[in-house]
């Protein structure tokens, strides 16, 4: 009898041509055309555990999934095996065999999202960032990222359908980083709920616009401190667009 193996996939992807990570009947997933790969190359139909269920349009750099099966292929193989059957928009970067008891989101320690905000138009790299011509206030930016540090209940920065019993996160790494034409902001924490990330950054450009918009709720700095404070419990609006958003990696305990 074949012994079941558990194997892990690093995985990077450009997200524009998915409906998402998470598999959807009759859409064009991450996850479904990694399991239908693992099947032509195994023949066996499994379930790929993803570390992030990234939204649509959103990208990833270095996505831990895992799935088991029987097939002895050698474990470094899969790689190639299953880039073999996917498109250009999908690479698995690395394959290796791990315990039986691994699980890419449960034992996941930490994620980090990266956001790419550029103040010019592109024809090539317009589909993975946020291009808003729109001078911001960098000062506004650091400061209100230094607030997101630290241990709070971002109830107000998610989908609320996606409401957990507690939704206390904390945040390792906050920051804004202006390359060129571009601002990247890199964020770091033991969870994120749905659509975090992106609630966040449209929430800090708002408030760090030069030129305000009177068609919208212009947030102010201490506006954003007492919502994170808990102090203003309506739910922030300012959903940066999902193309800007790349998951960067995933942390897990040093194995045995």
């Amino acid at each position: 009898m074949s012994q079941v193996r558990n194997i892990r996939l690093l995985i990077e992807y450009k997200g524009s041509s998915f409906a998402g990570w998470q598999f959807q009947p009759n859409q064009c997933t991450v996850q479904g055309e990694i399991e239908h790969a693992i099947f032509r190359v195994t023949g066996q139909k499994t379930t790929l555990i993803g570390a992030g269920r990234t939204d649509s349009g959103v990208h990833a750099l270095g996505q831990v999934a895992n799935f088991q099966t029987e097939h002895p292929l050698e474990s470094i193989r899969f790689r190639d095996a299953l880039n073999f059957h996917l498109s250009d928009d999908i690479r698995i970067r690395h394959s290796e065999e791990v315990a039986p008891t691994f699980h890419a989101r449960f034992d996941a320690t930490w994620r980090r999202y990266r956001y790419v905000l550029a103040s010019e138009r592109s024809a090539i790299y317009r589909d993975l960032r946020w291009e808003n011509e729109s001078a911001v206030r960098r000062e506004l930016l650091d400061q209100a990222a230094q607030m997101i540090l630290g241990e709070h209940d971002f109830s107000s920065f998610c989908v609320t359908a996606s409401l957990k019993e507690s939704n206390l996160c904390t945040i390792s790494r906050s920051r804004w980083q202006q390359i060129g034409p571009v601002l990247v902001y890199e964020i770091r924490g033991n969870r994120f709920l749905h659509g975090m990330v992106r609630s966040l950054v449209g929430g800090m450009v708002n408030l760090a616009a030069e030129q305000q918009d009177s068609n919208v709720l212009n947030l102010t700095l201490a506006d954003f401190q007492n919502t994170l404070q808990g102090n203003r419990p309506d739910r922030v609006v300012f959903t940066a667009p999902a193309h800007g958003l790349y998951l960067v990696a995933v942390g897990y305990p040093k194995e045995k």
